[in-house]
């Protein structure tokens, strides 16, 4: 069984990607470039990859912390090289938002060993050229470390 099926599934561009568990996404491109626009792009789905990643280790840490995270949200922004084929993701940030009854210090650290040691999404990208830039809240609050 394979581990991913990408089947065409709408327009020329149009995927649903489906995993062996039956769980699925869909990729188009924007309509401006052809597409239909009724899904993520191709390399919003890196981006996309690594926040869950980065997710799941944070909240991992937390816990194992004995941190009462309530939310966390992921913003994320990056920077593609320009004028090359293919256009890698240069530059990448993100801001990590906690809430809950979680100290500030080790959130950010969680965060710290997530993108600079434990996430393999964060790793692969790196080794593909991409520089990482990160942020941390904690119930609004922006931590300095």
């Amino acid at each position: 069984m394979p581990l991913l099926t990408a089947s065409r599934t709408h327009a020329d561009y149009g995927m649903t990607i489906t995993d062996a568990k039956g769980n699925s996404m869909m990729i188009d491109i924007p309509v401006s470039d052809g597409g239909t626009g009724k899904g993520m792009r191709p390399m919003q789905t890196l981006l996309a990859a690594f926040c869950g990643c980065s997710a799941v280790d944070v909240v991992s840490i937390l816990k194992k912390q004995k941190q009462e995270i309530t939310g966390l949200q992921i913003l994320v922004d990056g920077e593609r090289h320009h004028g090359k084929e293919p256009s890698v993701w240069e530059n990448i940030d993100l801001i990590f938002d906690l809430s809950g009854k979680v100290e500030p210090a080790k959130a950010f650290r969680a965060v710290q060993l997530s993108v600079e040691k434990y996430c393999s999404v964060a790793e692969t990208l790196r080794r593909a050229g991409a520089v990482i830039h990160f942020k941390v809240k904690v119930n609004g609050v922006l931590i300095n470390e």
